[in-house]
């Protein structure tokens, strides 16, 4: 209970919001009163962008099904909502329903010297426990602001990146069937996809924690980074190929490639991974595809066009160099250059593929992805497997 609502509390709550620490501060949108707003706020404190395309406009059920699922993906344990004592009983439901899909423990802060007589009535039906806003926050320390203030710098942000492990993106072959099979480690079938500086990984992961709301994109898209796997690989992905605890996905392809493995997951991916398959759980309760949405979303964007938001892309063909005069104009801005999606075969294991005409369009061909190769690039070797196709009768 804040009675005078003093804006130190305030304050105090806004400074405790640290999502990676498991608090979370929601600060309601003035001025409305629909469900799926406050949904939208809690999507919002949590860093995604909202609202949340692909659904009916009106219909609160997706977001607060998508916002159960990255609080059960990331480390959430404490909500605290401000302006508590503005809620209608239709926010509170909502809230409710949150907390016990979630297990997040709610902190409701009612600035006014009484609560409403339905949040009273409801409360009787639930643990719970009233207290002064003074003990449970008090002034905020001005280091903390001042910590907070102060955004950690981001060496890479809004320039394009270029990832070797999206060269093979885009595939030849059709999505095969469902497969059960019980794949061995990527390194026990002689695969390494390539690996990320630390820099890079920490920039990316930061890009598709906050490039759209929908876990199974980001998970998606996520999956395609750090396994260098194609779109018809990725869509072979259940629920249940995703361990428990997040730690390996298994991808199948069928041994049109290099037959299924099973990958380990790195840390900052994750909780974008668990986020997709606990939000089959909430939605539907069955394991179904991992990266299509059980929510039945419309008129999203394609992987590839995702990417292209988030400024990941595969290593691009090298730009030729325009001559300028000494008496020409100054130059004007550059137009935005198109991004090239290649076809690539090098890590197929099919001698007719790659007998196929070359779909690289001039981009590099991906790192060695075998003890082999690697071996061969370390030493300063060019791998035969590698570069454009009229050069390698030269190594």
């Amino acid at each position: 209970m804040d009675p005078y609502d003093d804006v130190v509390h305030t304050r105090a709550a806004l400074a405790s919001h640290a999502p990676q620490h498991g608090r979370l501060t929601v600060h309601p949108t003035p001025g409305t009163d629909a469900a799926i707003a406050l949904a939208y706020d809690i999507l919002a404190a949590l860093g995604k962008p909202v609202p949340v395309a692909g659904y009916r406009p009106l219909d609160p059920a997706p977001a607060w099904s998508i916002a159960a699922a990255w609080i059960l993906a990331t480390p959430i344990t404490h909500l605290t909502l401000l302006r508590a004592h503005l809620l209608t009983p239709h926010r509170f439901k909502g809230l409710l329903a949150l907390r016990r899909r979630t297990g997040v423990r709610l902190v409701l802060v009612c600035h006014h010297r009484s609560m409403r007589a339905f949040l009273e009535r409801e409360l009787r039906q639930v643990d719970h426990r009233v207290a002064e806003a003074s003990a449970l926050l008090p002034e905020a320390e001005p280091a903390i602001l001042e910590r907070q203030a102060s955004q950690a710098a981001r060496p890479l942000a809004n320039r394009w990146i270029s990832l070797p492990a999206l060269t093979t993106l885009k595939a030849l072959d059709d999505s095969t069937g469902p497969c059960r099979c019980a794949a061995p480690l990527a390194a026990d079938r002689d695969f390494f996809p390539p690996v990320m500086p630390p820099v890079t990984e920490a920039e990316v992961a930061w890009r598709l924690h906050r490039a759209t709301a929908h876990p199974y994109l980001a998970a998606q898209l996520a999956t395609a980074v750090f396994t260098a796997a194609s779109t018809t690989q990725l869509a072979t992905a259940h629920v249940r190929d995703l361990a428990p605890d997040g730690t390996t996905i298994t991808l199948h392809d069928h041994g049109l490639r290099r037959g299924c493995m099973t990958h380990p997951v790195p840390d900052w991916a994750s909780p974008l991974l668990r986020a997709a398959a606990l939000l089959w759980k909430i939605g539907s309760n069955t394991s179904g595809p991992l990266f299509r949405d059980p929510l039945g979303s419309e008129g999203l964007s394609s992987l590839t066009a995702f990417a292209e938001d988030c400024k990941l892309r595969p290593p691009q063909p090298p730009r030729p160099k325009l001559r300028r005069s000494r008496r020409a104009a100054a130059p004007g801005p550059k137009e935005p250059v198109k991004t090239v999606w290649p076809v690539c075969t090098a890590h197929y294991g099919l001698a007719w593929v790659r007998d196929e005409p070359d779909l690289m369009q001039g981009c590099p061909h991906p790192p060695p992805h075998t003890r082999k190769t690697i071996e061969r690039r370390k030493k300063g070797w060019l791998p035969p497997d590698y570069g454009l196709r009229e050069l390698r009768h030269l190594r």
